[in-house]
């Protein structure tokens, strides 16, 4: 028997990796065992995950909460199951999914219900992820639909904006004259003078 190890990955630093880390405190891992990423599903660089796998050796066992830990996608939860199973020769207990315990059913039967199971539940695993997006953007359609304006609020001119708008209208002074009075930088002037007159069209 080998070391005992034990990964967790939380898809973003706002996300809270606790449920996992107790899940896992119940299996007699080191500490210092207990390898942890906050990456978003973007880049998903995994700095924790790589250091872990230098460190794996034959007949190590690592413990992971659920399949999706492994990857964003089908394709990578098996690339990555692979690479443990058999490049690096350990075993992997998912906690949310006892069927998936390399350590039982070592025979030919064993293995194929392993592999099966391990299949199944990437492509679910993808399944979701895909799901999930698809309603945030339909989500975020609908809410721009009915007016909800994201991101950071705009900062609200300043009294002199709209006297020093229909100055420069009125050809009375030039863009750059019309910023300054309005202690704003030129390109800010005209961005804000092109969503004004928008509103006036709208």
């Amino acid at each position: 028997m080998g070391s005992v190890y034990g990964y967790v990955r939380v898809s973003s630093h706002d996300q809270n990796e606790d449920r996992q880390l107790i899940a896992l405190s119940e299996h007699n891992i080191p500490p210092d065992n207990i390898y942890i990423d906050k990456q978003s599903g973007k880049d998903f660089m995994r700095p924790a995950y790589k250091c872990l796998l230098r460190r794996l050796r034959k007949d190590d066992l690592l413990y992971i909460k659920s399949i999706d830990r492994l990857g964003r996608n089908y394709q990578e939860i098996q690339d990555q199951w692979r690479i443990l199973t058999k490049s690096k020769g350990i075993d992997i207990v998912v906690l949310d999914m006892p069927l998936l315990d390399t350590r039982q059913g070592k025979d030919l039967m064993g293995t194929f219900i392993s592999d099966l199971v391990l299949q199944v539940l990437s492509f679910v695993a993808e399944n979701e992820r895909l799901t999930i997006r698809q309603r945030q953007a339909e989500g975020i359609a609908a809410a721009k639909a009915r007016g909800v304006r994201f991101g950071r609020p705009e900062n609200p001119v300043s009294p002199d904006f709209y006297r020093c708008y229909q100055r420069w209208k009125d050809g009375e002074i030039t863009g750059t004259e019309a910023a300054q009075e309005c202690r704003m930088s030129p390109s800010t002037f005209y961005y804000k003078a092109k969503n004004y007159e928008n509103s006036k069209n709208f």
